[in-house]
């Protein structure tokens, strides 16, 4: 199952990128965390770099970066998660567009038992769909209120 959900921020990728990426900061702007932090002693993230982070419904999920080129794209898969999820991997990209950046959020993921994908699936894509688009506002809301 794969979705994606697209906006224009009104700001500079490199710093749109950056709020993204910080974790200090991430909880100011993020509804859809209530936990965001680096694991296994990093400082930052980077490729192979791992992040422990639960939604404010308590779903926690480690992902390690696969992709990490500021100021233009971030990518992560899952590590640990929970057992519905057989799989998940997702990537935000950040592209330059006139006066801001056009924010491309890109999500994948399976849910096992296989037989049971067809019901949980689009309920799950839904429900990832929702947040995402929220997630994107509050990225929004923080930039326009100097978050940046």
């Amino acid at each position: 199952m794969k979705f994606e959900h697209a906006a224009h921020v009104a700001a500079a990728p490199d710093a749109v990128f950056a709020l993204t990426q910080d974790y200090a900061r991430r909880l100011t702007w993020d509804p859809f965390l209530s936990r965001a932090e680096l694991v296994g002693g990093a400082s930052r993230p980077d490729v192979g770099v791992r992040a422990w982070c639960v939604t404010r419904t308590g779903i926690g999920m480690e992902t390690e970066y696969v992709t990490f080129a500021p100021p233009r794209l971030a990518a992560v898969k899952m590590t640990k998660g929970p057992w519905p999820l057989a799989s998940f991997g997702g990537a935000w990209e950040f592209v330059a567009d006139g006066d801001g950046t056009r924010v491309l959020v890109r999500y994948q993921f399976k849910i096992r038992p296989r037989w049971l994908a067809w019901a949980v699936e689009p309920m799950a894509r839904a429900w990832f769909s929702r947040e995402m688009r929220l997630r994107v506002a509050a990225l929004e809301r923080a930039i326009a209120t100097g978050n940046r």
